[in-house]
């Protein structure tokens, strides 16, 4: 039996779970910082890295206690180092680096997407490689072609806004509130005409990258030029688009490297259009793998099951390993 603590504060969630051969979750404490950014619209990292700092030693105490064990039955001590908001990045990984120092365990700096796409395989399915992983967040749209623990090849991404952010940038031009992507799903919903508004994104063949600025900006001319529009079919409108490119690009990936299995992770996988759309498209592919909605958000469950593989593997780091704002 190996046992593993993670902490995780790469952007505003704190977190510190522990996790038991990398697939059971003994405890997954997380303290989200939603209410100090919502009148900012977005994360402010002052804010951000000083909230983590008062809470990451109570959610660690919780998380042991929770767990029902203490600091002598650790194994490994796991922190986010890549990528994020530096300074709210510092406050797990040196954390771990003085749990690491003090008990004499190793330590595992965690990229934090690949983290992501882990967090499925803590809900009873083996680990399969390889596979498309589609990581979808406020901070990143990734698309990957994942062959192994640590061997991520970056297939497609955005080249402007994060698909999570661009909710979020709709959201406030509606005035719809913060968190931009429930408010925005959850609206959609009531649509009644269920129009596409606004045109289809279509990239050129063959390009496995993603772009949220166009779709931003239609949302912003049409209410310009329609100022009575019903809010709820611009929310359809707008998601309809943002998700279909994202579900587009996945499978076109899959088809074209001949791999069987797509697995979606991160804060929007837990939209349930999204996840609708996915297995209405499914085809050529045996099988869509999505964690369940508590396991999309930022979470240390997560690091610390990622981390059990790096430790399996003899893989460690050293008190130097030092935070990285991009992956």
């Amino acid at each position: 039996m190996t046992i593993g603590l993670g902490l995780e504060s790469s952007c505003d969630e704190t977190a510190a779970a522990v996790v038991e051969n990398g697939r059971l979750v003994l405890s997954n404490i997380i303290s989200s910082q939603i209410d100090l950014h919502r009148e900012y619209y977005g994360v402010v990292p002052e804010i951000a890295s000083r909230a983590h700092l008062e809470t990451i030693n109570i959610l660690i105490e919780k998380a042991l206690r929770e767990s029902g064990l203490g600091f002598g039955d650790l194994d490994y001590v796991a922190a986010t180092n890549r990528p994020g908001l530096v300074g709210s990045l510092l406050i797990a990984l040196q954390s771990a680096k003085v749990i690491s120092y003090v008990l004499g365990i190793p330590l595992i700096a965690a990229n934090h997407l690949e983290a992501h796409l882990y967090a499925p395989f803590l809900e009873g399915r083996d680990l399969v490689f390889p596979y498309i992983g589609l990581l979808v967040s406020g901070g990143n749209t990734v698309l990957y072609h994942v062959r192994g623990i640590g061997e991520m090849e970056v297939i497609g991404r955005t080249v402007d806004d994060a698909v999570g952010e661009a909710y979020d940038k709709v959201a406030k031009f509606l005035d719809l509130g913060y968190p931009g992507g429930p408010v925005i799903e959850k609206l959609a919903r009531t649509a009644g005409g269920k129009k596409n508004i606004f045109p289809k994104i279509l990239p050129e063949p063959g390009d496995l990258r993603f772009s949220y600025s166009g779709i931003k900006t239609a949302v912003i001319n049409y209410v310009k030029q329609n100022p009575g529009a019903d809010r709820a079919e611009l929310a359809y409108g707008f998601q309809e688009r943002v998700l279909e490119i994202l579900v587009r690009r996945a499978f076109d990936a899959a088809r074209s490297r001949g791999i069987r299995t797509i697995v979606v992770a991160g804060g929007v996988a837990a939209n349930g259009r999204l996840r609708t759309l996915l297995e209405e498209e499914k085809r050529d592919v045996e099988e869509i793998i999505i964690p369940s909605p508590p396991l999309c958000t930022d979470n240390a469950a997560m690091v610390a099951g990622i981390g059990y593989r790096y430790f399996e593997a003899g893989r460690f780091d050293t008190t130097a390993a030092d935070v990285h704002a991009r992956a």
